[in-house]
């Protein structure tokens, strides 16, 4: 998979972490961590860092900073509203891709 997966990934992983914060609310290293756990094991912490950047920036997520025991406060994302629906629009154009991928990958069969 190595490079093709990388390459898919820069176009979905906004939508991953979104998805992964309409759960619950995370800090950086947790939704790293979490990404993780999910099977994403080449992605680097920078990646994922510079994307919450980009995201709260983007109104996506709300920000709160939390004390830590280990060093300074930690930012605490939270999915708002508007973060719901661009995850909401990311999940229909998820699906109609995939429906129509599905349906080439079966015609070539």
């Amino acid at each position: 998979m190595g490079k093709q997966i990388t390459e898919m990934l820069k176009g979905t992983l906004e939508g991953i972490v979104l998805a992964l914060l309409s759960g619950r609310s995370a800090y950086g290293y947790e939704i790293t961590a979490s990404l993780r756990d999910q099977g994403f094991t080449d992605i680097a912490e920078g990646t994922v860092y510079a994307l919450l950047i980009r995201i709260e920036k983007r109104g996506l997520v709300d920000v709160e900073k939390v004390p830590s025991e280990k060093g300074p406060p930690r930012k605490v994302y939270t999915l708002n509203d508007r973060g719901r629906e661009h995850l909401e629009e990311f999940w229909a154009t998820w699906a109609f891709l995939a429906a129509r991928i599905d349906r080439l990958h079966h015609e070539g069969e």
